[in-house]
């Protein structure tokens, strides 16, 4: 198999909470899934991990080289953890569609935060079609 993307992003806790007062559920809504709003809001300091969702959701964007707009959206991109914790993405609609034709066969994820940041890191290994 071969590394097929790479994609980082950082992004200011701030910057979320800001959006989640300012436009509430309707930001919620257009760039989480339902499981990602529960698992973040479940959490004792919810904007950091909504953060770090939201890196990975440009990280892997910009592993795919097309960022979200129209070849994906951003519920497309659903991060979920296993029992053990670690985190995983499922794909869907634009970008299950994408991943298939570029021959994307195992998505890397690694998610991190602090008190100001959440970022994340994503890897896409598979064979180039």
């Amino acid at each position: 198999m071969s590394i097929l993307g790479v994609g980082v992003d950082l992004v200011d806790c701030e910057r979320i909470e800001n959006s989640i007062e300012r436009f509430g559920d309707r930001f919620l809504q257009r760039v989480f899934t339902e499981g990602e709003i529960a698992y973040s809001q479940s959490m004792k300091f919810p904007a950091r991990h909504f953060a770090a969702r939201f890196a990975a959701k440009e990280a892997l964007s910009k592993a795919f080289g097309t960022g979200i707009g129209k070849a994906m959206g951003w519920r497309d991109l659903d991060v979920q953890k296993h029992g053990s914790g670690e985190p995983f993405v499922v794909l869907s609609g634009g970008a299950e569609k994408m991943a298939a034709e570029r021959g994307v066969q195992k998505i890397w994820i690694s998610l991190s935060h602090t008190d100001d940041s959440g970022m994340a890191t994503i890897i896409l290994e598979g064979e180039p079609k």
